[in-house]
């Protein structure tokens, strides 16, 4: 593996271990960019590379007309990369054509299948998909007749398997569990656009997101007050309130936000006590809801009111990012909201609008922001809550 590898993301690990035993953002360095592909040539335009999972595949880099992505996140990476009028089948979950499918995430904006859904309802089917959806179908793959097929099942053993009963290559990609700069996610799309011929592209995708991020980081270093800040509703497998929350959130780690929330006993998305909730109500500067949160909190009759934020009115709301896995893209733009609103005065004549539609047309080639907002589980899109009471009623 690649030296430079390795250092830049023990670098990022080290970043993501300080923000999440405390100490501020401002005390750590912005990880640098660092992705890979490890390969071998073989000669007459083949090669072996070595997908997410550590299997060598061996490929004809930009050789394949008939593609398949199967499990959660596939199809969204592909789509950030490749030519969608390759794909010859898709999941059932990403047609919304058909009425018997899963459709959890219906109302959700998912970016992807925006920008995508005028091929996908013209594709036949290579798998349900879904949440529950535990094992690739290679009867359904098959039947779409693919010479390629990019998987998000994470298991080598399988995977091999797979591809053995498809007879063509399986290249298994992964999203991983970082944050913001995801070294994860950076090396799937570029080892994609090895195997599609789409190096450039993939490059693009890439050093996009992550000077973005780096813009917000170091625009937000300049705060005069760190703002304490509150995740409220975060996403986790379509259960979320407003307890759900996590003390290490990337979107206030790489704002220089301040999390009113330490103290558990791990990081990642997860339910806190409503004591506890209570306890740091006084604390919470800014409220950021995910949308996420908001149908399961409607009608509730939580009183909100003990909260600073809700007293000073810094009640936000943001897209859910989390809907068949991460949308990368909403949770970039989450990032630059959140930023925006909690240090206006370092964002003069910002306009989410703009932002969102430049982030979508760089992933996903259309500037969506207007789908996404008219979404039911959108509820207008990003705004300020001007009257909570009433938006939650």
């Amino acid at each position: 593996m690649n030296r430079n590898f390795i250092l830049g993301f023990a670098a990022f690990l080290l970043c993501l271990t300080s923000c999440g035993n405390g100490n501020t953002p401002a005390e750590t360095v912005f990880p640098e960019l660092t992705y890979s592909v490890t390969k071998e040539d073989l000669g007459e335009g083949k090669f072996n590379v070595t997908d997410m999972v550590g299997r060598k595949v061996e490929i004809t880099p930009g050789s394949y007309e008939r593609v398949v992505c199967v499990g959660a996140g596939a199809l969204r990476l592909y789509s950030y990369v490749g030519d969608l009028d390759l794909l010859c089948g898709v999941e059932d979950i990403d047609n919304p054509s058909l009425e018997s499918r899963p459709k959890m995430f219906d109302n959700v904006p998912r970016p992807y299948l925006l920008a995508g859904k005028d091929k996908f309802v013209t594709l036949p089917s290579c798998g349900v998909g879904g949440p529950q959806a535990q094992a690739a179908e290679a009867e359904k793959i098959l039947s779409c007749r693919p010479d390629i097929v990019i998987s998000e099942y994470e298991d080598a053993d399988k995977e091999n398997a797979l591809q053995k009963q498809l007879g063509v290559p399986v290249i298994t990609l992964r999203t991983g569990s970082a944050g913001m700069v995801n070294t994860t996610v950076y090396s799937s799309l570029a080892l994609l656009g090895f195997v599609f011929g789409e190096d450039a592209r993939a490059k693009d995708v890439i050093e996009y997101h992550y000077h973005s991020t780096k813009d917000i980081f170091d625009l937000t270093k300049k705060a005069n007050h760190r703002k304490k800040g509150y995740a409220c509703g975060l996403g986790n497998w379509g259960t979320t309130d407003q307890f759900m929350t996590a003390q290490n959130y990337d979107v206030f780690n790489f704002t220089h936000i301040d999390n009113v929330v330490t103290g558990l006993p791990k990081d990642g998305i997860q339910k806190i006590e409503e004591e506890k909730f209570t306890s740091l109500a006084k604390d919470m500067e800014v409220m950021i809801f995910d949308a996420a949160a908001v149908k399961n909190i409607k009608g509730k009759n939580f009183d909100f009111s003990i909260c600073k934020a809700f007293q000073t009115g810094e009640v936000y709301l943001q897209m859910a990012y989390n809907a068949y896995y991460t949308n990368v893209e909403t949770a970039l733009i989450n990032a630059w909201f959140v930023a925006s609103v909690a240090y206006p005065d370092l964002f003069p004549a910002f306009d989410i609008a703009k932002k969102a539609d430049e982030i979508t047309l760089k992933f996903n080639r259309k500037a969506l922001y207007s789908e996404m907002k008219a979404l039911p589980q959108a509820y207008g899109g990003y705004q300020k809550i001007a009257n909570p009471t009433e938006f939650f009623k």
